[in-house]
């Protein structure tokens, strides 16, 4: 693939541009309502199935890439992303509406996560090599030498969401752990930015290209949900689907992988009202700047990340703690959401709060541009969100929820009623740690990471870090979409009984020519 000079509205097909279905997207900066050029050109289901047949054609060679070379790779695009950053901003700020720290923030945090992989590849632990040498000798029967290691799973369909344009995207965690695994990877861009989606997927094609890799170990394609998606989803060489956005979305995924003949895993992060618990002891400290630090979580990003604190537990009665993030609420200046889609969800969302019997207890102000509402608080006791499932669902934007509990069983059976969560917080003083110890329990059942004195907002891109949660926050609660440990959503072990040396593969081989960490007869060796 010759190098692309800017846009060409037009996919990114194994190395190739992809043909046009005659339909096509225009970007729209969410600020002004106006259209950006060019016009990006939707694919037909026979760009689809050319993408994934090349993908599956790449998979063994890239499957079997030694770790320097795939660290090496994954380098590459990082660079390259370095070296495209101030177009990939520019764009990314014209169409997302956010302001420029942030994009450039976000970037850093793509080209970060990329470089950690790289380096989590060349340590070579996420192999999982295990050998069982054998043991001839042994009675009643001898041991057969067995060896494991995990490899690729396949090609992977990755779908980015609108609220991350760079470090969930084109080029965003679930791609940078899929190539890392050592899958081919097919990202269906997100219509909100797919100017940003081919700078950034530009950046991946051209290091395949220098690392001499198969092109089909990299596919972006521009097209409709409904046919590119699906299409893509039931793609019998499609082997794993990674997913950000709605549940609708989301669920809708995982049935037509479900349905397959053979049926693949989706990885889908969707919905988390990340619950906020405050304890006594907390709720007697300094009000004003608790209700700063709320309110600064929950309308960062205009309340459009996974993990804005959409519910906060208060011990009753509240009146100066609530009073405080009232006033702070009232305060706020909307800021641009990401589409007129997402704002007219967003009241869509108040709406249905308040037809929960939510009260509004305080309303900012709107922001310039039509498209950035004010941000709201509501409040309601713990009793209503407990009978209404309403008042539990997830309000993409600033929409706050302050409910009050009367006691501590009132609080842990409100939490037991709630659906599966990102992330859950308790926010405590010491004289509070036996109370909390109770809740801990539930919470861990609830919720994929468990914050103390601190807010959601701001995931740390690590080695630790976990990023899911039980159903509905993602589709599947062993896995993790960040932190270097989402390499295994795309990994299958495989074992080696009784084979002779000399086709063993390098990494359980006796020598260890990789220099992997392993476990030998159950021991660990480095």
């Amino acid at each position: 693939m010759t190098a692309r000079a800017g846009l060409t509205g037009r996919s990114i097909i194994a190395g190739w541009d992809g043909a046009g279905s005659g339909e096509s997207v225009r970007a729209v900066d969410p600020a002004s309502g106006q259209e950006l050029n060019p016009e990006f050109e939707f694919v037909t289901e026979a760009a689809v199935d050319a993408a994934a047949v090349a993908a599956g054609a790449a998979f063994d060679v890239y499957r079997e890439t030694s770790p320097a070379e795939r660290a090496g790779f994954l380098e590459r695009i990082a660079a390259e992303l370095d070296d495209r950053r101030e177009a990939i901003v520019d764009r990314a700020c014209l169409e997302s509406g956010l302001p420029r720290a942030r994009i450039e923030g976000e970037h850093g945090r793509t080209t970060g996560q990329i470089r950690l992989f790289a380096r989590e590849v060349r340590l070579g632990s996420h192999q999982g090599v295990r050998i069982d040498e054998a043991q001839p000798d042994r009675a009643p029967l001898p041991a057969p030498d067995v060896r494991q290691r995990h490899i690729g799973v396949g090609p992977v369909a990755v779908f980015g969401p609108s609220n991350f344009p760079l470090a969930f995207s084109a080029t965003g965690g679930d791609v940078a752990s899929a190539l890392a695994a050592g899958c081919p990877v097919i990202v269906k861009a997100h219509n909100a930015h797919p100017g940003t989606a081919e700078l950034a997927g530009s950046a991946v094609a051209a290091a395949v290209e220098a690392c001499g890799l198969p092109g089909g170990v990299y596919s972006l394609l521009f097209g409709a949900g409904r046919v590119v998606g699906q299409a893509l989803a039931a793609h019998p060489a499609i082997k794993a689907v990674a997913f950000t956005g709605s549940q609708a979305g989301g669920t809708a995924l995982m049935a037509t992988a479900a349905a397959r003949p053979e049926p693949v895993p989706v990885y889908a992060e969707m919905s988390s009202i990340n619950p906020q618990v405050v304890l006594a002891g907390a709720a007697a400290g300094d009000l004003e700047a608790f209700a700063a630090a709320y309110v600064g979580s929950l309308t960062l990003g205009a309340g459009q990340f996974c993990t804005n604190p959409g519910l906060l537990f208060v011990p009753a009665p509240a009146g100066g703690l609530v009073e405080a993030i009232a006033a702070a609420v009232a305060e706020q200046t909307g800021q641009v959401m990401l589409t007129a889609g997402i704002r007219e969800s967003y009241h869509e969302g108040l709406a249905r709060l308040e037809a929960a019997g939510a009260d509004r207890g305080a309303t900012g102000s709107d922001g310039e541009s039509a498209n950035a509402p004010a941000p709201v608080l509501f409040t309601a006791t713990a009793a209503q969100v407990l009978e209404s499932p309403d008042l539990q669902e997830e309000v993409f934007g600033s929409a706050g929820l302050v409910a009050s509990y009367e006691s501590m069983d009132e609080l842990r059976a409100v939490l037991e009623a709630l659906p599966g969560q990102l992330t859950a917080s308790i926010h405590m003083t010491e004289s509070d740690h036996a109370a909390a110890a109770g809740l801990v329990p539930v919470l861990e059942r609830k919720a994929g990471r468990l914050i103390a004195n601190g807010w959601p907002t701001g995931v740390e891109v690590n080695h630790a870090m976990v990023h899911g949660g039980p159903f509905p926050a993602t589709s599947d609660p062993r896995s993790t979409s960040v932190g270097t440990l989402a390499i295994r959503r795309f990994q299958r072990p495989v074992c080696y009984q009784n084979f002779p040396p000399d086709l063993l593969p390098d990494a359980v081989r006796d020598a260890n020519p990789l220099s992997l960490a392993r476990r030998l007869n159950g021991e660990p060796q480095l």
